[in-house]
């Protein structure tokens, strides 16, 4: 019977032992995530704790206090959980005389009116203090200023579309023709703000550059704003962040931040249509051009190649990337392709405009000329939904075709 008792008293310290084993792990792994963030997650392209711009800043300075306090809290709930577990656990099995009237249960507080008003206002006074700051926040967020860029975003399945306000007139829906239009990489220039109006031309997506601001949602029919600054010239890649179907995971984008003057230079370069002469191409160029003209023109536009006012109807959004000044990018297909080989989504800006050192990515871009579904999930065949499918179909070319196509696409600068 002795042996019995000895038995189940290290039973029970083996489970008290386990109990408090685990709950030094939880205190260890919740310290590893805080602290250890910095380290596991360093150059992160995507790092929300990383701010490189005031609108990221001004989310940090309230996600921190809030992340600490969270933390403190958490550190007691665990330690007074396992205080408890550890304090009142079963002593039945323990040589102890009772005394009289005594009790198994610990002493009970239910009617402490000290206990119950602490741990009511305290959680109240926790959740005042975070809304006060997300309300301060939310204000400090709207803040715009007179001389800040204003561009459209347009969500597509899937990638993004940018046409910049140079006149400084806002946006209309009779404003089809913007003097800039671009897709998958926004250019800005650096220490300046950038206003975005923000929406879709089919279904929800959502915005999210990590490190120059929180997420705004792009809704099919309304316009929503979102402002952007970035401290210093770079890339900070995003991503869509609301299901949008088959590709939502590879919907991508980046914002590239030029100095002042290069962002000037880009600009002018982006308004100059730039159509390449046909008396100045090879043969090849010459045939990727009636190639381009026979298969692509139905939702791709090319300023010289199509008309002013052209717009495409071959996609349920109704359109697709401009390729005007495509090999000015570094990426295509929603920027989950790099355009020219030597480029990494950390690498600098150096050579953005000139494109100095990089060799083009042929293999890539003849691979998506190839096969697009099978470069990037899409469902381009009409469905019962819709007479037009989504995303660029396989076109069935041939590999003299390719060359030829990948040969006229180069001249688009």
């Amino acid at each position: 019977m002795v042996a019995g008792r000895v038995r189940g008293d290290a039973g029970k310290v083996r489970a008290q032992t386990v109990l408090v084993a685990l709950g030094v792990v939880a205190v260890l792994a919740f310290v590893f995530a805080v602290v250890g963030t910095e380290w596991w997650a360093q150059d992160a392209p995507l790092d929300t704790f990383d701010p490189a711009g005031p609108a990221a800043r001004t989310i940090m300075d309230l996600v921190t206090p809030v992340f600490v306090v969270a933390g403190l809290i958490f550190l007691l709930v665990e330690g007074l959980i396992v205080f408890i577990a550890w304090r009142f656990r079963d002593r039945s099995g323990e040589e102890s005389e009772p005394s009289s009237g005594s009790s198994s249960l610990p002493r009970q507080t239910h009617g402490h009116n000290l206990l119950e008003l602490g741990w009511t206002t305290i959680p109240f006074l926790i959740l005042l203090g975070v809304a006060v700051g997300s309300v301060a926040t939310i204000f400090r967020l709207e803040d715009r200023e007179p001389d800040a860029l204003r561009v459209k975003v347009v969500g597509q399945q899937w990638w993004w579309s940018y046409e910049y306000d140079l006149d400084g007139d806002g946006f209309s829906p009779d404003d089809e023709n913007p003097e800039v239009v671009t897709a998958n990489e926004l250019v800005i220039p650096a220490r300046r703000q950038v206003d975005l109006t923000i929406t879709s031309a089919d279904v929800i997506h959502s915005f999210w550059i990590p490190r120059l601001n929180g997420k705004k949602d792009a809704v099919p029919g309304r316009l929503t704003s979102l402002s952007l600054e970035a401290d210093e010239p770079g890339r900070y890649r995003g991503q869509c962040t609301e299901f949008c179907g088959l590709s939502h995971s590879r919907m991508q984008m980046y914002v590239v931040a030029l100095e002042e003057d290069d962002f000037r230079t880009w600009l002018e370069k982006q308004r100059d249509p730039n159509a390449p002469d046909e008396r100045s191409m090879t043969p090849a160029q010459r045939r990727g051009l009636e190639v381009f003209q026979s298969n692509c023109t139905s939702c791709h536009r090319i300023a010289g190649v199509n008309g002013e006012d052209y717009k495409g109807a071959a996609q349920v959004s109704g359109t697709a990337p401009d390729l005007t000044h495509l090999m000015s990018r570094d990426s295509f297909a929603g920027s989950i392709f790099y355009l020219w080989e030597g480029i990494d989504s950390w690498s600098g800006v150096e050579n953005y405009l000139t494109k100095e050192g990089l060799r083009l990515n042929r293999g890539a871009l003849e691979s998506w000329l190839r096969n697009p579904p099978g470069m990037k999930p899409m469902a381009p065949d009409p469905d019962r939904g819709s007479r037009f499918g989504r995303g660029m179909p396989n076109l069935g070319l041939s590999e003299q075709q390719i060359d030829d196509l990948v040969a006229y696409l180069t001249t688009l600068d």
